[in-house]
């Protein structure tokens, strides 16, 4: 796959191209172009910390900026497209109102990115039913260069067929995040190859971080466990005095926190 981004002496030789009336310079003062595609999947290297706080309750309200689980979750406000429609979306707007899924990934026009997107748009009304807003976000700028011409790189992708690894028309927004600023503050960018690995994280109505997952590039991520992992975040905190065992959906049994009444969970299965 060719390379989107502009060569110097493209932009050199038409200056006025990032200065049209309908672009203003305001947009262009970070842009930065994706990598070629042979680098998504570039080892990675991690590290783990082995210390972690002794659990006290079922809850975790953490009190510090990691781990991400426990905390608010960072606010930001972001340019994105929607509907065919560029529009502006702030996370803390949902507060008290909606839950937010908040999936991150690397790159507009790859390979697993396509088939992630469009699974959750196909069944966004189904996270509308439990109160839920779907949000996407990657590091591509909303715009991208093709030769000379501007075009519009999450609105291109969207109106791009899925038989032709397009998107079709989305049910939810897709954010750009070309500074970058958005992937860092949640911890899944790549600092040197500049993308997001795939993260999701799971946003309750009070804006805190119940739940995260950070999958490498090649792996993509299960519509089905998201949102079974959202209704046991809803179950437990419509009754705070129980909690889901592994593999719990809405109409099974859950079990209450207590060495002696859990037993009744447990002579059940």
């Amino acid at each position: 796959m060719a390379s989107l981004a502009p060569s110097a002496s493209l932009i050199s030789s038409n200056p006025n191209i990032l200065f049209s009336p309908k672009f203003p310079s305001s947009s262009f003062s970070s842009l930065s172009f994706p990598y070629s595609s042979n680098s998504l999947f570039k080892p990675l290297r991690t590290s783990l910390n082995p210390s972690s706080p002794a659990l006290k309750t079922f809850v975790a309200r953490a009190s510090s900026e990691l781990p991400l689980v426990g905390n608010v979750a960072p606010d930001f406000e972001a340019e994105a497209v929607f509907d065919q429609e560029f529009i502006k979306v702030k996370l803390s707007e949902y507060i008290g109102k909606k839950y937010v899924i908040l999936f991150f990934y690397p790159l507009d026009f790859t390979f697993v990115c396509p088939t992630e997107i469009t699974a959750f748009s196909d069944r966004h009304a189904e996270f509308e039913e439990i109160n839920t807003e779907i949000l996407g976000v990657s590091v591509d700028s909303v715009v991208s260069f093709v030769v000379v011409i501007i075009v519009f790189s999450h609105l291109a992708w969207v109106q791009t067929d899925r038989k032709s690894g397009g998107l079709g028309d989305l049910n939810y927004p897709l954010i750009s995040d070309i500074t970058k600023s958005i992937s860092k503050s949640f911890g899944v960018l790549i600092p040197d190859q500049g993308i997001a690995l795939r993260g999701l994280f799971i946003i309750d109505k009070e804006g805190v971080i119940q739940h995260s997952t950070i999958n490498n590039l090649a792996i993509g991520r299960s519509v089905d466990e998201t949102k079974r992992t959202l209704q046991a975040l809803q179950y437990v905190q419509e009754n705070p005095d129980e909690v889901c065992p592994a593999g719990w959906k809405p109409g099974e049994k859950s079990m209450k926190p207590d060495p002696k009444l859990s037993k009744e969970y447990f002579s059940a299965i």
